[in-house]
């Protein structure tokens, strides 16, 4: 990791161009608003646009966490907020993004379609340490339930991060930081 300095400091809600300049490797520091997202919420998302209905929460600019954080102990706004393997979520990958989500939070490797799709669309897949929950929460600074309360920890929450270190893993040319992983050509094709 580079020194906390050397990170690029990104606010979100942000616009698309400032997430496409992001190269594989690059360490960021996120701060403002993000949404948790698992499988559950994922699955009413996707069971909502099929309905023509829109998503509960504006996801214009946004930045989906894949994350089921723990309950709050006293004194905390959440509690242990670990990130989730992402590619259970790649059948929702492109869902998510066209509906504006810039950038998605996670830990380990994506499929090869669910890189083309982060392509396709100008996004980037960030990626967290994983084991490192109790460590991400002192990153948090609020955290409340705004949609699928019903689902518990799986339910989309709202949270406030103050500079959250993490390592772009996938970015709009291509790149990857997986070792083993070709990068992808112009035009999202090639690749493991």
């Amino acid at each position: 990791m580079m020194p906390a300095d050397a990170a690029l400091q990104i606010e979100v809600p942000c616009p698309r161009e400032t997430i496409a300049a992001l190269r594989a490797g690059q360490q960021v520091l996120l701060s403002g608003r993000v949404y948790t997202a698992r499988d559950a919420a994922h699955a009413r998302l996707l069971q909502a646009a099929k309905a023509g209905k829109e998503p509960p929460v504006p996801l214009e600019g946004e930045v989906i966490y894949y994350c089921g954080p723990t309950p709050a102990p006293p004194g905390h706004p959440i509690g242990s907020c670990g990130p989730t393997s992402a590619a259970r979520m790649d059948p929702y990958l492109e869902l998510t993004l066209s509906l504006g989500v810039v950038a998605t939070i996670g830990k380990g490797n994506r499929s090869v379609q669910a890189r083309r799709t982060i392509v396709q669309y100008k996004s980037a897949y960030l990626v967290a340490v994983g084991g490192t929950g109790a460590l991400l929460a002192q990153r948090v600074t609020a955290a409340r339930v705004v949609a699928y309360e019903d689902l518990g920890p799986e339910a989309i929450y709202e949270l406030t991060l103050d500079r959250m270190p993490l390592l772009v893993a996938y970015d709009a040319a291509g790149g990857t930081i997986f070792a083993g992983e070709e990068p992808l050509q112009e035009g999202g094709q090639g690749g493991g």
